[in-house]
């Protein structure tokens, strides 16, 4: 397994990183187990996960993905592992995002109170003494995120600021609770204000972005991409396969037992569209006259793009796990590119 250097860190994580969010809805602690100690076998050392979790979040499920994970842990070298997990922000006005959340801390916010008491949380659920990459699951202010391509500028007055939430994150590092930061669902303004406050201030600089990005959703490219690759803030991408979408598993309005999207129908609406399938259709056109697996040319195009630093991938069975980790044995010749690139054109962005 390829390692790539995490910002600007000494850090070297595995190409693939092992995304959690199923555990404890989808799958047992058993099954979580079972898929941790496979990947470790396969060269993975980097595990990613979040307060929240498991998905679709609910009260009853909260914090649980963590502590599969922490349980685990406890008969590992924790050394050898890269862990990052995510807090979770304001959910006020994001009427595509997450719902209220107002079980986790009356309503999550991103100032120090908030920031001390999820890292405490997550710090226990864990069963370790830090964490790798400490991330904010999504900005404090309203951005356009979670499915929504167009922005509509709306400032709230009583939105924490960057700095202050940086502040804080600092004083956790300071404290060895957590040795970098990382930010999720995040815009290209968003970023260089927390570069620009790092550098102003003299604070932790963030080592990383976990946004969306698959064959459906290229958004990335446009303008965060530039500043992945000139500020050695890599991409972490998440949802690679679109939910599944990419697999082809629910194309011609299937719905296989036990999928995701069979089971949770609001998690489809982001990449359930007739454009989304009309492009999924092309993909798959291209996959079978190359000989190719859908899945892992879906997955290999994210992993192999110059600013990503590790691609978060997730499955409910080891079978699918092993398929998805193979996925960094597929090949993708110029002309595949060529013609993924021509889909591209057609059907930009069907699931931003």
């Amino acid at each position: 397994m390829k390692k790539n250097k995490l910002g600007k860190t000494d850090i070297m994580v595995s190409e693939i990183c092992l995304g959690s969010m199923t555990w404890g809805q989808q799958n047992s602690e058993q099954e979580a187990h079972e898929q941790l100690s496979f990947a470790i076998e396969k060269g993975i050392n980097f595990i990613d996960t979040a307060e929240m979790y498991a998905v679709p979040p609910k009260k009853e499920t909260y914090g649980l993905t963590e502590t599969y994970i922490g349980t685990w842990l406890l008969n590992q070298d924790r050394s050898k592992i890269i862990l990052a997990t995510k807090l979770a922000g304001r959910t006020s006005n994001m009427p595509s995002g997450p719902p209220g959340l107002d079980w986790i801390r009356n309503g999550p916010r991103l100032n120090k109170n908030h920031i001390f008491e999820a890292l405490h949380g997550s710090l226990k659920r864990l069963n370790t003494d830090y964490i790798d990459v400490y991330q904010l699951h999504w900005p404090e202010r309203n951005v356009n995120n979670f499915g929504q391509l167009g922005y509509k500028h709306s400032p709230r007055e009583d939105d924490i600021k960057i700095e202050v939430t940086l502040e804080a994150l600092s004083e956790a590092v300071n404290k060895g609770l957590i040795r970098h930061i990382g930010l999720s669902n995040e815009s290209p303004w968003g970023v260089m204000k927390f570069l620009s406050a790092a550098e102003k201030f003299n604070l932790p600089r963030i080592v990383t972005i976990q946004n969306p990005y698959s064959l459906l959703n290229r958004s990335f490219e446009v303008g965060l991409s530039e500043i992945s690759i000139n500020e050695d803030v890599g991409l972490l991408p998440y949802s690679p396969l679109a939910g599944g979408v990419l697999t082809g598993k629910y194309l011609n309005g299937n719905k296989p037992e036990n999928a995701r999207m069979t089971l949770f129908e609001r998690m489809g609406t982001r990449y359930s569209s007739k454009h989304a399938e009309n492009a999924v259709l092309e993909y798959q056109k291209i996959a079978q006259k190359h000989n190719l697996n859908l899945t892992q040319m879906s997955i290999n195009f994210v992993t192999k793009q110059n600013f990503v630093t590790s691609n978060i991938i997730g499955a409910t069975s080891l079978k699918q796990l092993e398929e998805n980790i193979d996925s960094v044995n597929c090949n993708l010749s110029e002309e595949v590119m060529k013609e993924i690139n021509k889909v591209h054109q057609i059907f930009t962005y069907p699931c931003p």
